[in-house]
C-alpha cells in the first residue's frame, strides 16, 4: 500500500508539469494582439498538419518589397469546424488576410480572417472563446 502513494505523487507531478508546458505553447506573448494587419498576397504553400496549419503567402510590405509570410492557424480538426479544408487554398490564389503579426517585425503572423478569391471569408477563430464561423 505504501507504493501507491509515491506513484500518485509522481503522476500528479507529471500532470502539473505537462499542463504548464502545454499552456506555454499557446501563449500570445510573441504576437501584437493590440492591432490587426491586412495583407493582400499570393498563396505559395498551404500546410494542413498538426499541431497547427500554416498558410504561406507572398505579400508586399510597406517598403514595396515582397516578403514570404508564414501565417499560423489552429489544428486541422478545429479549422474543419470553422469551414476550412485541406483543399481551401491553391498555389497562386490571391487572398486578403487579416492577421496579428509578431512583435519583432518578422513576416510571421496568426490569421484572424481570410478572404478567398471567390469573395467568401473564413474565420480562424484565434481569439480565446471565439465561436466557429457560421
Amino acid at each position: 500500500m505504501t507504493l501507491s502513494v509515491p506513484r500518485a505523487l509522481v503522476a500528479a507531478a507529471i500532470a502539473v508539469l505537462t499542463s504548464t508546458t502545454l499552456a506555454a505553447h499557446h501563449g500570445n506573448a510573441s504576437f501584437d494582439t493590440s492591432k490587426q494587419v491586412t495583407l493582400k498576397g499570393t498563396v505559395t504553400e498551404w500546410i494542413w498538419a498538426n499541431p497547427h496549419c500554416f498558410l504561406k503567402i507572398d505579400a508586399m510590405d510597406d517598403s514595396g518589397s515582397v516578403r514570404n509570410w508564414a501565417l499560423e492557424t489552429q489544428n486541422p480538426t478545429a479549422m474543419t469546424q470553422r469551414g476550412w479544408s485541406r483543399k481551401a487554398f491553391n498555389i497562386g490564389d490571391q487572398v486578403t488576410v487579416a492577421l496579428e503579426a509578431v512583435k519583432n517585425g518578422a513576416p510571421i503572423g496568426r490569421i484572424v480572417t481570410i478572404t478567398l478569391p471567390n469573395g467568401s471569408t473564413l474565420s480562424a477563430g484565434t481569439l480565446p472563446n471565439t465561436p466557429p464561423a457560421p
